[in-house]
């Protein structure tokens, strides 16, 4: 999908699902050095409020990222501002789908303003965030 700032219109959407795998979490932790037992240790995590490993919540998201660096609005994009509220855990091995769309456009700026939330399969929202992109 090659789009161009022309393309992006108020209310355009995109979605797409990701699987937050075990593999994504023990790489994300090596990276970042966040080696909290939560989300590596299942033992330790049985025993929390929580019952399971859950997953970084800025590992997830980062697919955020992901998606607005890759395919919406796509390659060239920066994030100027993104905002973040944890809602709900993504358990490792879990599937969440991502939607994007468009809530302003500034022309002028070449900036786009995106409700990026993340959902969970049973539509809980795991993730209440929105970004402001440069996308020239």
């Amino acid at each position: 999908m090659n789009l161009r700032f022309e393309d992006f219109t108020v209310g355009r959407e995109y979605r797409e699902t990701i699987k937050i795998t075990d593999d994504m979490v023990r790489k994300f932790a090596e990276l970042t050095g966040d080696m909290n037992p939560l989300h590596l240790d299942e033992s330790f995590a049985r025993k929390s409020r929580f019952g399971k490993r859950i997953c970084h919540g800025m590992l997830v998201a980062s697919m955020i990222s992901r998606i607005m660096g890759m395919n919406f609005p796509g390659p060239g994009t920066i994030i100027v501002k993104q905002l973040l509220k944890y809602r709900a855990p993504v358990y490792v091995d879990e599937t969440v789908e991502i939607r994007v769309s468009v809530l302003e456009i500034n022309s002028d700026k070449k900036r786009i303003i995106l409700d990026t939330p993340v959902y969970k399969k049973d539509d809980t929202k795991a993730i209440d965030a929105q970004a402001e992109v440069l996308f020239e």
